[in-house]
């Protein structure tokens, strides 16, 4: 058993100069029964805006602090110890910046044993210790609360979680012990593994209550003079704590390995096997059987060191920092000021797509929102899945009544397009085809006003050149959403050479206030989502037509560690787009894309293609599909791999040299958000330098030095 106090931590602690440290600041509380409380404050000294978070210099503090506290119980002078956090903050967890410069496993391990050997005082006071979660809570601050005998929490805050494997690694100060063994195996699976893998999911307070995470739950308004009086009722015994969800002996010898088992199998088919971080989770999880801490502990010491010495958790943090910061200051963006207050929207058309966006622009913007058609039946259609939707939100509690009925109102349909006079921004949704944008556009130009911004949504056309029958181009500018539009994050905001200031402003505000993320691009064919994933199917296509079976194109890209494999992909977006996709980008650049009739033959056949009824890839040759095998060649699933990584390498190379968007890091951040390339790859760039594909592509790297551990 690792005995921590005998561990040097100082080189942790000196290598942390410029550390926001996060002070442990004591005050007595008399309790009502008479005895007396030491509460502990975590405050950084910042506002909201910068969150508590635990680094080596923030854990010596507490640890003094623990120590003494030690000593005033062992005195008589104190009968209970509490931990909480300043106004709507526990903490953020540990601090990333200080985390991901450890670099080497020696250090990374101490850091883990650092965290367990201060945390674990919380249970070796001699007197009982009491976390009062009143606001946001994240993986360390979780594991802080964990390690104390009794948790409150505030009915109000914010959001809860254990995002390590998210991020890469594991919950490393006790979560993965802990956990299993005070909520169940199953639970455990869904807070660890589970929702960190659906974007990063966060835990409502009621919720974690329910899960029995935390003994008791307050409102805000009295929440640490109710935790007090809670604590006070533990101590004299006039309040027992009941936890129903502690494993029993028959759940762990039964339901614990298959559960480990069921995880495994989803996990597997859902991600592949390159993520790293979700099966070190799962094998922690698996040893916690045992409920034996100490062991636990070193398992959690063993799993934190390789995975932060490693390249996932580094591409991590570099995709997290992209994400928390860069998505936050889009390159290239013009002063907000310069944005048009957006009164009323118009969309053209009521189709899916068109009715999906009045139904984001009225929920975050709760301005009027016009939708037209060519006839009414399509409008009233239209109107109809805006309405449905609202009740769905409604019924899941997603919505209030009065929000519910706001949102109805705010919708209108017509077939009239004068309607369109007092909008202030109009997007259109119509058919993918340049000649039918330039004359929906031709249309409303003499119908709106002089300061309207024009909007399209294509995914693949020149922006610029939709605008040639425009008198003010400059006032027209690209929104492309991915789908669904309520859920994928990124917005490509694309800037034509005439596109003004005042226009683009205006669209980075909206996307802004829609919820989005928006990185500013080119007007080039595909933008930057697009043009790669035609490379990615491009070359899928290109296997497929030299004879090489299905199953093994979609395996030849398991190393990536892509959501889903090319055809999969293609299932999700539709085939026809991605036919269209594929011929735009053809006809574009003829010698870099590769044109495949099998995408058009694909496309005829209107059932998904890919997936069978059960979830495994079909032989597409076996199952009676249209596909022309153009070779007799089956390609390797390494040359497959290999091909694919240097024609993305070569492309992102050019979009640079181009200019499409500011940086290789505005490339990665599309991907991340808008083509789920994974958080452990940190985006295509870090991923292609470690594989070698830049240095065969043109004989350098995207970033100096490479994002990798020291492994």
């Amino acid at each position: 058993m690792t005995d921590y106090r005998s561990i040097d931590f100082s080189p942790l602690i000196a290598a942390s100069d410029d550390e926001v440290v996060t002070e442990s600041l004591v005050q007595d509380v008399r309790l009502p029964s008479g005895g007396t409380l030491a509460l502990i404050t975590l405050d950084n000294g910042r506002d909201h805006t910068r969150p508590n978070t635990l680094g080596p210099r923030t854990l010596q503090g507490l640890g003094n602090v623990l120590d003494e506290l030690r000593r005033r119980a062992a005195a008589g002078e104190i009968a209970a110890v509490a931990v909480t956090g300043k106004p709507f903050i526990f903490a953020a967890g540990a601090d990333l910046s200080k985390v991901s410069t450890l670099a080497t496993e020696e250090n990374a391990r101490l850091m883990a044993q650092f965290g367990h050997f201060v945390l674990g005082k919380f249970g070796e006071l001699g007197v009982p210790s009491f976390a009062f979660v009143n606001g946001l809570a994240l993986g360390g601050a979780m594991e802080i609360a964990l390690h104390c005998d009794y948790r409150t929490l505030d009915a109000s805050t914010a959001a809860l979680a254990f995002p390590e494997v998210f991020l890469g690694i594991i919950p490393g100060w006790g979560g993965a012990t802990i956990v299993p063994n005070l909520i169940g195996i199953e639970q455990a699976l869904e807070i660890i593994v589970s929702n960190p893998l659906k974007n990063n999911r966060m835990l409502k307070p009621k919720q974690a209550f329910e899960m029995g995470l935390f003994d008791a739950m307050f409102g805000a308004a009295s929440f640490l003079e109710r935790s007090i009086a809670w604590a006070d009722g533990v101590i004299s015994g006039s309040v027992k704590v009941d936890r129903k969800h502690v494993p029993g002996k028959l759940e762990r010898l039964t339901k614990w390995p298959a559960a480990i088992k069921i995880a495994r199998d989803t996990l597997k088919a859902r991600i592949g096997t390159t993520a790293k971080a979700p099966y070190a989770a799962l094998d922690l999880l698996s040893a916690a059987k045992d409920n034996d801490l100490a062991r636990g502990f070193e398992r959690e010491d063993e799993a934190l060191a390789q995975l932060i010495s490693g390249d996932q958790f580094a591409a991590s943090v570099y995709a997290f920092d992209l994400v928390q910061k860069r998505a936050k200051r889009p390159a290239g963006a013009p002063d907000t000021q310069l944005a048009k207050p957006v009164r009323k929207v118009g969309v053209i058309g009521a189709g899916l797509m068109a009715s999906q966006f009045a139904l984001l622009f009225a929920r975050k913007l709760r301005v009027p929102v016009l939708i037209t058609d060519l006839d009414q039946s399509r409008v009233d259609k239209g109107l109809e899945y805006i309405r449905g939707e609202v009740d769905k939100m409604l019924d899941k509690g997603r919505l209030t009544a009065d929000d519910a009925n706001q949102i109805k109102d705010l919708v209108r349909g017509t077939t009239d397009k004068s309607q369109y006079s007092d909008c202030d921004w109009v997007i259109e949704a119509v058919f993918e085809e340049l000649g039918v944008k330039q004359q929906v556009f031709s249309e409303i130009e003499s119908i709106i006003s002089e300061t309207a911004i024009l909007a399209t949504n294509t995914s693949s056309l020149s922006v610029h050149e939709i605008g040639d029958l425009l008198s003010h181009p400059e006032r027209l500018v690209g929104f492309h959403f991915f789908n669904p539009v309520a859920v994928m994050p990124l917005i490509e905001v694309v800037r034509t050479p005439t596109t003004n200031d005042e226009s683009l402003a205006t669209a980075m505000v909206i996307a802004k206030k829609l919820g989005k993320s928006a990185v500013i691009t080119a007007d080039r064919p595909g933008f930057v989502v697009n043009r790669l994933l035609a490379k990615v199917m491009g070359e899928a296509a290109r296997a497929l037509d030299a004879g090489t079976p299905l199953p093994v194109v979609e395996r030849a890209f398991a190393p990536i560690g892509l959501p889903m494999g090319p055809f999969e992909l293609i299932d999700l977006v539709g085939w026809k787009v991605a036919a269209h996709v594929q011929d735009t980008m053809v006809a574009a650049f003829p010698d870099r894309f590769y044109a495949s009739e099998n995408l058009h033959r694909l496309a005829e056949v209107e059932e998904p293609l890919v997936k069978s009824k059960l979830g495994k890839v079909e032989d597409l040759s076996k199952s009676g599909k249209k596909v022309v095998t153009l070779g007799k060649t089956a390609v390797s699933e390494e040359e497959i791999l290999r091909r694919v990584e240097d024609e993305l390498a070569g492309e992102i190379k050019i979009m640079l040299d181009e200019g499409v968007v500011a940086a290789a890091e505005d490339i990665d951040l599309c991907l991340i958000l808008g083509a789920g390339w994974p958080f452990q790859a940190g985006g295509a760039t870090p991923y292609l330098d470690r594989s070698g594909a830049s240095e065969r592509a043109f004989g350098g790297t995207f970033h100096d030095p490479r994002i990798a551990g020291a492994r």
